[in-house]
């Protein structure tokens, strides 16, 4: 089943209004849905989500633990702006392979299928939909993406989760700022691992902590290095942690 919510924002000024908070270019929205953030002033995440074009209105599939602070949050920046923001009957469908007509492919990565928004639940299905996150070095709320979190270290620009070109948005600056860096010093990585280790788990190098191990997929996981300490033999518990050093 799925555990996203389907929000509908309408009126005139909804695009513009979009544009100016967050980290995609509302634009592309006449070619397609787009992935895209939230943040803070400071840079830091807030949310995740995918919009869509609806006719004049624009659909916000987000995690369902994140839709009633998003809903807060996007009213706090609304002021005068002519927008409303409303629940929908919509539940989020997925699936692998070719998307269907009223589907589309995940803007990530095709690799995590389609997504389609239908009038009725969706069955359960077996995909292990982490284990290809964790392939794909794909993030997720409340697993990679926490408060603490700045979006270029988590892969967004790979993800097509910002554009650079758009002008000015919540967190701006800072991320800005942060992609003309020589080079970035932590972030995601895909580890492997001896044996599984549980999420949280703590990963050294030479005795210093190197990160932390966040979503596992058998001996692959998603983990969140300093670079420069993730060197050589690591371990987090009683496994070795191994990483090509590819990020």
């Amino acid at each position: 089943m799925s555990d996203a919510r389907i929000l509908r924002l309408s009126g005139p000024d909804t695009r513009d209004f979009l544009q100016g908070l967050v980290t995609n270019d509302i634009r592309k929205l006449d070619a397609g849905p787009i992935y895209a953030a939230l943040l803070t002033p400071q840079g830091k995440y807030i949310a995740d989500f995918f919009l869509a074009a609806a006719g004049d209105d624009v659909l916000l599939d987000v995690a369902a633990d994140q839709a009633d602070m998003l809903k807060s949050r996007l009213a706090m920046y609304k002021l005068r702006a002519d927008v409303a923001i409303a629940e929908t009957d919509l539940h989020l469908h997925r699936g692998l392979g070719e998307a269907p007509p009223d589907g589309y492919a995940d803007p990530r990565t095709e690799a995590l299928g389609w997504r389609a928004y239908r009038d009725h639940p969706q069955q359960e299905d077996d995909i292990d939909w982490d284990a290809l996150r964790v392939q794909h070095m794909v993030p997720a709320a409340g697993a990679e993406l926490t408060p603490d979190s700045y979006i270029l270290e988590m892969g967004f620009e790979r993800l097509n989760g910002v554009d650079f070109r758009k002008g000015c948005y919540v967190g701006q600056e800072v991320t800005a700022r942060m992609r003309h860096k020589t080079e970035l010093r932590k972030g995601l990585a895909k580890v492997t691992l001896s044996a599984p280790v549980p999420p949280g788990s703590e990963i050294t190098a030479n005795g210093k902590a190197a990160g932390v191990l966040l979503t596992g997929a058998g001996t692959e996981a998603l983990a969140y290095l300093r670079y420069d300490r993730a060197k050589g033999a690591m371990q987090a518990g009683t496994a070795e942690v191994s990483w090509p050093g590819e990020h």
